[in-house]
Formats: structure tokens, sequence, C-alpha cells
């Protein structure tokens, strides 16, 4: 064998073991992506948590006026949303009293765009749903502003 033969063979080798690293190196993630991808919805299906069935709609009686901060007031009313396993209307006075301490001392900037409306409404929500909730039985799943008026 002359010198350049070796040479030509010697090269060759590693240009063959680098294709095959790369095959299994993506074939390694190719089965492991889909594994996990595979492991992450199975196991999403097990904690996914059926939602409440919608029950009557209960309305606040009278319109509530909080303080907001800067001398300026919001003229508030809204709606609770039951679910199906409340088996009679929910006295609202919990939810007026949250919305009472959701609102008070809130800015005028705070209320006036969609997004602070809906951040606020959401964390309102939540503090009103666990408020209602009794043995894990959602009583209340939602609210519906019937009245949102700032001066």
């Amino acid at each position: 064998m002359s010198k350049d033969e070796t040479t030509t063979t010697a090269a060759d080798a590693p240009k063959k073991s680098k294709k095959m690293l790369m095959i299994i190196v993506i074939a390694a993630v190719v089965l492991l992506g889909g594994g996990g991808a595979g492991a992450f919805f199975m196991m999403k299906g097990d904690t996914a948590e059926a939602a409440p069935v919608k029950g009557t709609v209960v309305a606040l009686d009278d319109a509530m006026t909080i303080n907001l901060a800067d001398g300026h007031y919001l003229k508030l009313n809204f709606s609770l949303q039951q679910t199906a396993d409340a088996a009679e209307d929910v006295d609202t006075s919990e939810a007026r009293e949250l919305a009472i301490d959701e609102y008070t001392g809130k800015t005028l900037a705070e209320l006036s765009t969609e997004k602070g409306r809906e951040e606020l409404k959401s964390e309102l929500t939540a503090k009103i749903v666990k408020a209602y909730t009794e043995e894990d039985k959602k009583m209340v799943m939602g609210i519906y502003y019937t009245s949102f008026v700032t001066q």
C-alpha cells in the first residue's frame, strides 16, 4: 500500500463514524422527545379536573359604591354564576365583602383599562370561588358584571 492509500482510508473512517454518531444522536432525541411528550399528555389527562356544570345565576340586590384612591369611586354590581352542585341560591353577603376588599383603594388608572378590569375580575372570581367551595364542591364558578361605573 502506498502512503496516499492509507491517508484516504484513514480519512474515510472518521466521516463514517461522524455520520453514524449523528444518526444515533438524532434518533435518541426523537425517541426521548416523543416519550416525554407522550408522558406529558398522559399525565395531563389524569390530573385534568372536569369543568363544573353551570347552575342558576344569583344577582346581588343593590349596586355597591366603593371608594377608590384620590377621591374617586366605583359603582359596582355583579351576579354569581352558581354550579349545578349548589342546592339552593347562595348568600351573596360574603361575595359583596370580598368585592369591597378587592376594589377599595384601587386607582382609577387600574380600572380604566380592559386589562386592569380583567385582572381584578379574575382575582375577585378566584377569591369568591374559594369562599364558596364546601367539601371540595364548588358552589360558584364565576361572576358577571352587571354595573361598573367609575368617577
